[in-house]
């Protein structure tokens, strides 16, 4: 998707559009209407804005959260921890065909997991770490379900506090709220 970066590029393609049905405009009239529709008095106030934050190729560059995969071997187990046990809602699975592994993405307050029966996208016995707000509260959601296979502790670090649980596959996260 194009930024401000860009305007002299969307000028120029105005431009072109504009000719295409007969009507000519200059190019600093093409760089006027780029600023108006961002909002903007004139195109020296555009120029100002790009200049004040440097190179396109710096303005371009983000990163949204990382969503960690995780290896599971077994649909049944794997929701029963993530889904009814962690809380987190499936948001979409995939297989290539009926019968083949299962690829999906489970999410809660934020955090998105991708969980894969695929042979090659994880390795089972990983570690996440997730910071987090609320740990005493998820840690006593987390003791008042009938889980019978983890009951976990909620431990002070010099980082913060944190709950530690290990999932059916041997993949490990770790909670922490800052202190």
């Amino acid at each position: 998707m194009r930024t401000f970066h860009d305007a002299k590029a969307m000028a120029k393609s105005l431009r072109q559009a504009l000719a295409a049905r007969n009507i000519d405009i200059s190019h600093s009239d093409g760089l006027e209407l780029v600023a108006a529709g961002f909002g903007l008095d004139n195109w020296n106030v555009l120029a100002a804005r790009i200049a004040a934050e440097g190179p396109a190729e710096q303005a371009a560059i983000s990163f949204g959260p990382a969503n960690p995969i995780l290896r599971i071997f077994d649909v049944d187990k794997a929701r029963e921890f993530y889904l009814d046990y962690l809380g987190f809602t499936l948001d979409w699975e995939h297989r290539f065909e009926p019968n083949t592994p299962l690829y999906c993405q489970v999410s809660r307050s934020g955090l998105t997991l991708h969980l894969s029966e695929h042979s090659g996208d994880a390795s089972p016995g990983a570690r996440v770490f997730v910071r987090m707000n609320g740990i005493e509260a998820f840690h006593k959601e987390l003791h008042a379900k009938e889980y019978r296979f983890l009951k976990p502790g909620l431990e002070d670090a010099p980082w913060g506090r944190e709950v530690h649980v290990t999932d059916p596959f041997s993949n490990r996260i770790s909670f922490c709220e800052d202190k």
